[in-house]
């Protein structure tokens, strides 16, 4: 899906990536690592740090949603599928601890035909 969709002015909305994926702000913010205040106070959702959980999120997101086939289906994954070769980890965790390019890199490589 298109990025306009989650985005606000510019900017990743926790409220429309909540509504996208039919669940709340809140949980947004524990899904990508972030404290509640960050997606309360407009000045946190700004952030260079809240912005780039967001996108991270996203990007996995969005990059695994062809092969589920719904935003849904794929935010599923994200938050509960132990990755091989990351001790049982998943996405949304590697994501969390900074670790999203290790993420998009092995969805490329599993894509490519090279297994993890």
């Amino acid at each position: 899906m298109g990025l306009a969709q989650y985005a606000d002015n510019g900017l990743f909305a926790p409220r429309k990536i909540a509504d996208v994926f039919r669940t709340t702000s809140e949980e947004i913010a524990r899904t990508a690592g972030l404290g509640k205040d960050a997606i309360q106070r407009k000045d946190r959702i700004r952030s260079g740090k809240t912005q780039r959980r967001l996108r991270e999120m996203i990007e996995v997101v969005n990059k695994v949603e062809p092969r589920f086939g719904s935003g849904l289906m794929a935010y599923a994954w994200y938050r509960s599928e132990p990755l091989p070769g990351f001790s049982g980890q998943t996405a949304m965790q590697l994501v969390r601890d900074g670790r999203a390019d290790e993420v998009l890199d092995y969805i490329d490589a599993v894509d490519a035909g090279i297994h993890a």
